[in-house]
């Protein structure tokens, strides 16, 4: 019989917690489980936030996580499932950060925490463990690593980006204070 390997049993324990907590949030704004707005409520929060189109928003962001941590937990295609929910993650991190860094002040510090452990989770591979494993890594690849992430972060810069650039004040817009005719 094979011993128990500490470092696969510990990837393990994280995979399934994060991929839990992922899986959670994921399901909230999909289906409105665990006191979540569902789907509906969710499209018009992303388009309250600044994310449009609201419904597509909210699906990419509930499969991201939802999706993402049912892979995470389960070990396959570890990968994929990581960059999906770090990708989420970017995209919560951006609605929080204008409140700063901790999050008892509504900051990014939680959403940045699952997007990091997410990211390593995808990078280092499921360990032993894990469907990954028992399918001879054949969706746990190198070039799947590369992949994964590089179509994630060009995907959430663009949403993100997006986003930025679609609540930034216009050029023609006149500044607050100034005086209605006033130019500056």
């Amino acid at each position: 019989m094979t011993q128990l390997n500490r470092r696969d049993l510990g990837l393990l324990v994280l995979r399934v917690g994060t991929g839990a907590v992922l899986a959670a949030h994921g399901t909230q704004k999909l289906f409105g489980w665990f006191g979540g707005s569902g789907l509906e409520g969710t499209a018009k929060g992303m388009e309250a936030m600044g994310f449009s189109p609201g419904r597509e928003s909210a699906i990419a962001a509930g499969l991201g996580e939802a999706g993402g941590g049912v892979l995470l937990a389960l070990g396959l295609a570890t990968p994929a499932a990581g960059a999906a929910a770090a990708g989420a993650m970017a995209g919560a991190v951006a609605v929080h950060a204008p409140a700063g860094f901790f999050a008892h002040a509504g900051g990014y510090e939680y959403p940045a925490f699952l997007g990091f452990t997410a990211a390593a989770i995808g990078i280092a591979g499921a360990g032993r463990y894990s469907l990954d494993h028992a399918t001879c890594h054949v969706l746990d690849r190198p070039w799947v690593v590369a992949t994964a992430f590089l179509g994630t972060a060009i995907a959430a810069a663009a949403v993100v980006g997006r986003r930025a650039q679609d609540r930034a004040p216009a050029e023609d817009d006149e500044p607050a204070d100034a005086a209605p005719g006033e130019e500056r």
